[in-house]
């Protein structure tokens, strides 16, 4: 194991660790450079960085905004996938297999023409909007808006979800189903006290993995969002390269990785819980 945890520890664990140096306040040592060119460069060890960030009203409604699209999204998506694998689980067909392939499309379109195709599906000259004018009726404009870039982060996210949730529900016994319709549950009694149970770990890993991807999306927000409020992941571009602020913005890195590990955290306890359960 000493070759690949090295390779963590120098590309990873050490870059992180000064980063956050930096974000405190450390300007010395590799951190000169970027000290000297920076904007706003707080030089004393404290927490002013951070403090600065949570008393500017921009950068709170840009944090607002991201965590009230992630959680929509990843309800959403969630919601979506169980919807999915549900009818795949207990009725398939051609409906379940309609909705399954629908469901993994998305794995085989890149994010940067996705994004630019809800955009102009979406905007105010879009095929939405053009439908509703030739049918005599106005469209809502979402293109540019936390709305779609909502759709964008559930259309991305929606094939891992499905994938791991649908892949789960056929791994659950018949007899178990067979045994819940015997003693005289219906459809919705099944799903809600078998299938959903059952589930619950990969129903858990997905949330997490969905929660954190959405947190710290770019291409979506970046292409279908609004200047502002923006989400975070586009904050740290433009703090960075636009504002040359890159103190601010490694601070912005690690108030998404804060909320990221409590996500992180319920990961690790689901894939504890599930190996319990196996060994």
């Amino acid at each position: 194991m000493a070759a690949p945890t090295a390779v963590v520890l120098v590309f990873v664990a050490f870059p992180v660790f000064n980063a956050l140096l930096f974000s405190l306040g450390f300007t010395g040592g590799i951190n000169s450079t970027l000290a000297e060119i920076g904007q706003d460069i707080i030089s004393t060890p404290s927490f002013a960085v951070f403090e600065n960030l949570f008393h500017d009203s921009m950068y709170m409604r840009d944090l607002g905004a991201t965590l009230i699209v992630t959680f929509a999204s990843t309800v959403l998506t969630i919601g979506a996938a169980c919807v999915i694998s549900i009818i795949l689980r207990l009725y398939g067909g051609y409906l379940g297999k309609l909705l399954s392939i629908l469901a993994v499309v998305p794995l085989f379109v890149p994010v940067v023409i996705a994004s630019w195709a809800i955009l102009t599906f979406y905007d105010g000259t879009g095929f939405l909007r053009s439908v509703a004018a030739s049918l005599g009726f106005s469209a809502p404009t979402w293109g540019f808006t936390l709305t779609a870039v909502t759709i964008g982060s559930v259309w991305t996210s929606l094939p891992f979800a499905v994938l791991l949730i649908a892949g789960a529900m056929q791994g659950i016994p018949d007899a178990l189903l067979e045994a819940a319709h015997d003693a005289g549950a219906g459809n919705w009694q099944a799903i809600w006290h078998v299938l959903l149970p059952l589930a619950k770990i990969p129903l858990t890993i997905a949330s997490t993995f969905t929660f954190i991807g959405v947190l710290g999306s770019f291409t979506v927000p970046y292409f279908t969002g609004p200047n502002s409020p923006t989400m975070l992941g586009v904050d740290l571009s433009r703090y960075f390269t636009a504002f040359n602020r890159p103190q601010q913005s490694t601070a912005q890195a690690f108030v998404v990785f804060a909320f990221a590990s409590v996500a992180a955290g319920l990961y690790l306890w689901a894939t504890m819980h599930s190996n319990e359960q196996t060994s």
